[in-house]
């Protein structure tokens, strides 16, 4: 009898291409965005005001799947591919599903509730770079020792590649450094990418960086 709660329980290691079908539907919603009407970057991204006066909450969920232009959408589903289809195959297409789409709404709660203690209600956080920085955070976990390329150049570790992302954000943020960036929402995917593996997959991703020095 499986005596795991509930919120541990496995799915099957089934695989149907979800990271591809992630994909195809952030390609459809920026070809929606652009090339129909601009008012659904109103309706699909993420604007404070709106979900929390005019209850528009399912903008938590959307945001992720909405893009500025053709350089925003690229580098995050060439990241969604190179990361997000290896640890697809390694923790099966239903637990990616539900990772990816967890930590994306997740980050967009917590930067939603940042957003509007401090003011800024009006902003419009779009961009899958949350979710796309948590799948980064886990393909860190489950490939320790893979070596990542920077610049196309300088190998460097995946778990380096995650540590050095999270520096470079958090000067950012609270350097001041001026920007569309949401450096807030990249923090929050590693931070919920973090409990959710620890909790629900009960791996420790610190131990893991730290072990993979030895």
């Amino acid at each position: 009898m499986d005596r795991l709660p509930f919120y541990q329980r496995a799915f099957s290691l089934r695989q149907y291409n979800a990271a591809f079908a992630i994909i195809a539907v952030n390609a459809f919603v920026f070809l929606l965005t652009n090339f129909t009407s601009p008012r659904l970057y109103t309706y699909l991204s993420l604007v404070p005001v709106l979900v929390v006066q005019q209850n528009w909450w399912w903008q938590v969920f959307t945001y992720m799947f909405v893009h500025a232009n053709m350089w925003h959408i690229l580098f995050n589903m060439l990241g969604l591919f190179f990361f997000g289809v290896q640890l697809e195959q390694r923790i099966g297409s239903s637990e990616f599903l539900l990772f990816y789409l967890v930590s994306g709404t997740v980050a967009g709660l917590i930067s939603l509730g940042v957003f509007w203690v401090t003011g800024a209600y009006q902003v419009f956080l779009m961009g899958a770079s949350g979710a796309v920085f948590a799948v980064l955070l886990a393909f860190a976990t489950y490939y320790p020792h893979a070596r990542i390329l920077l610049f196309g150049i300088f190998p460097i570790r995946a778990p380096v590649l995650v540590v050095g992302y999270a520096a470079i954000e958090i000067f950012s943020m609270f350097g001041r450094v001026r920007g569309n960036v949401a450096h807030l929402t990249h923090l929050a995917g590693f931070l919920v990418a973090y409990l959710y593996i620890r909790i629900r997959l009960r791996i420790d991703p610190v131990r893991v960086f730290l072990d993979s020095r030895r």
